[in-house]
C-alpha cells in the first residue's frame, strides 16, 4: 500500500508517517500533485559500507588539507561582552 501525502500535509503527520515507513508502508510526500520524496526506513549499514562511506567523507574534507590556516577559523565576536550583557538585560532584567 502506498500512502500519498502532500508535504504541507506531512508536516503535521510525520511521527505517523514515519511510522507507516518503517512498517513496511511506502510514503510518498508530494508537491503540487508531483511526487518529490520516498520515505524509506533506514537500513543498518555494514562495517564496509560504513568504512567506504567514512573513506569518501575523509577524501572530501582532503582537498581543503593544507589550503586552510587555523588563523582563517577565528571569527571576530559578533557582539562585544558588553553589547551581549546589554542585550540580556533588555530581555531578561539584570541579573541578580
Amino acid at each position: 500500500m502506498t500512502i500519498h501525502v502532500n508535504i504541507g500535509e506531512a508536516k503535521t503527520r510525520l511521527s505517523e508517517l514515519v511510522a507507516a515507513a518503517m512498517r513496511g508502508e511506502e510514503v510518498v510526500l508530494s508537491k503540487a500533485g508531483a511526487p518529490q520524496v520516498r520515505l524509506a526506513p533506514v537500513r543498518e549499514l555494514s562495517e564496509a559500507q560504513r568504512d567506504a562511506i567514512v573513506r569518501r567523507r575523509l577524501n572530501t574534507l582532503g582537498i581543503w588539507k593544507g589550503k586552510v590556516s587555523d588563523d582563517d577559523a577565528m571569527l571576530a565576536p559578533s557582539m562585544t561582552d558588553q553589547e551581549v550583557e546589554e542585550r540580556w538585560n533588555r530581555k531578561f532584567g539584570p541579573a541578580a
